[in-house]
């Protein structure tokens, strides 16, 4: 049996079956890390050791009724922001290289309560931030459709290691982007939630009103299942909502018909790559035929998405990150004279290039003089922006756009240009600022083989017109393949 083949869902299946057991799947991914690890570097940690014991407690679990979901035993990989128990968390930073949590995130033991087995953490663009996960301080990861090129980010490590069979599945956090864009660039799939729906305890903050979590899996039923177990109130994470409606699994059907669509036409205009746009229509062409209504309509607010998205996002990062200053934990500077040297030398030597620039940036930007031209203009245009989805809600049950306006960039291409880093980012940001749901499916290839990504966004609470219309489109598609099958372009993987 090819392992390799199989979704998390059909591998849970299998084991309850006894078919095989929860040790053949781990040990599969295991031997995919050995073979692949060195070229790909999705991982900054594996616990072999760890998860091969808990391989076992699982299995005796399921055996005795323990663990009954329908991903009990499946592996799991766990983005470096999430803090496990006892194991390092570093943020892909410097600054937190010997930082080891006394605790753990809620979605871990959401996670251990279901029976998954955590395989190790994943690699990201140093305190999310960044898209192609280029600026961890500890090594790029490369897309496994071709190790040239950059596998997105900032849950770049993540996606990576979902689309190189280095995991089944994957968490990932998504503060403007992060799940969705790699999602794309990788051909896999990844959802970022409404803001609330999981937890933030445990997770180490970029821009508070911003983050979420969120599942990477090999397709969407995969996802759904995943984000059940994730989902759910906690009373120690003050943004958390209280939801009923968290069984997303049931909400997917193949049918469609009926379901409104709306494309907003700004995000068709100048800077779209020509072979994103041409899957992209195929992929309206698609729904229409499935019974779907598809309209265009105009989101006057497109061009002011980006500005907005920085200034808070930076804003809140300069005050999440003034914890980290060498005092308690963490790296600190080996030399220094008193402690205002210290502070500056710490924070100079552990920060990297792109976290530098965001904290000098969101400094700027709340500084007096400053503030009301900048961070309030901000807040307002989020309100406006927020105003103009809703609006468009009350038309569609989902909007679609592109995930990003390109594939996935060569190797060392974005960080010359930091700023058209950022402009990539113009279809997703708005999901975050407005707080709604988005999903990215694959839906086709440029001509150098490279994934292309559809993103569907949803209202607020409407996941599951998400997972139903990601769903009927996949069972369309077909089978997308996966970037392990070799083919002129695979052969290095």
């Amino acid at each position: 049996m090819d392992l390799g083949k199989l979704t998390a869902l059909q591998l849970a299946e299998k084991i309850k079956q006894h078919q095989i057991s929860v040790l053949d799947g781990v040990k599969y991914v295991f031997d995919q890390i050995e073979a692949k690890e060195d070229k790909v570097h999705a991982y900054l940690d594996t616990y072999k050791k760890e998860a091969y014991a808990r391989a076992k407690e699982v299995q005796k679990g399921i055996e005795d009724g323990t663990y009954t979901g329908p991903l009990a035993g499946v592996p799991v990989a766990i983005k470096d922001n999430i803090c496990i128990k006892g194991k390092t968390t570093t943020c892909a930073s410097k600054i937190l290289e010997n930082f080891v949590p006394q605790y753990n995130a809620e979605v871990i033991d959401r996670l251990e309560q279901a029976g998954l087995v955590i395989i190790g953490k994943t690699n990201m663009d140093e305190f999310a931030m960044g898209s192609t996960t280029e600026t961890s301080a500890y090594g790029v990861t490369r897309n496994p459709w071709d190790l040239e090129h950059v596998p997105g980010g900032s849950s770049g490590g993540s996606c990576a290691a979902v689309a190189a069979g280095e995991t089944y599945l994957a968490l990932g956090s998504d503060t403007g982007g992060s799940i969705r864009q790699p999602s794309s660039y990788c051909g896999v799939t990844g959802i970022k939630p409404t803001y609330g729906t999981v937890s933030r305890y445990g997770l180490v903050a970029y821009a508070s009103s911003l983050d979420q979590i969120g599942p990477v899996g090999k397709d969407v039923a995969d996802c759904a299942a995943l984000l059940e177990i994730i989902a759910g109130h906690d009373a120690k994470d003050s943004t958390s909502m209280k939801r009923e409606d968290l069984d997303f699994s049931a909400s997917m059907t193949d049918k469609i018909v009926g379901m409104k669509f709306g494309v907003p036409k700004e995000y068709l205009s100048e800077g779209l790559n020509p072979e994103v746009k041409e899957a992209f229509m195929n992929t309206l062409k698609d729904l229409t035929e499935m019974g779907a209504v598809v309209e265009f309509f105009s989101m006057k607010t497109t061009e002011y998405m980006i500005p907005a998205y920085y200034i808070i996002a930076s804003a809140e990062a300069s005050s999440n990150l003034e914890r980290f200053d060498g005092v308690k934990y963490g790296f600190r500077a080996k030399e220094y004279e008193g402690l205002h040297d210290m502070y500056k030398k710490t924070r100079t030597e552990g920060f990297g290039e792109e976290v530098k620039r965001r904290i000098m940036l969101g400094s700027f930007v709340l500084s007096s003089g400053y503030y009301d031209a900048y961070y309030l203009k901000a807040l307002r245009t989020k309100a406006l922006i927020k105003k103009e989805f809703d609006q468009a809600f009350s038309k569609y049950d989902v909007l679609l756009a592109p995930a990003s306006p390109f594939t996935a960039p060569k190797l060392g291409e974005s960080l010359k240009d930091p700023l058209a880093m950022y402009l990539g980012d113009i279809y997703t940001v708005a999901v975050n600022l407005c707080g709604l749901p988005g999903i990215t499916v694959p839906c086709g290839k440029d001509a150098a083989g490279l994934p292309i990504g559809i993103q569907m966004i949803g209202d607020c609470f409407k996941e599951n017109n998400l997972f139903r219309a990601a769903h009927a489109y996949e069972k369309k598609r077909g089978d997308f393949g996966t970037a392990m099958e070799g083919g002129k372009r695979h052969e290095t993987v």
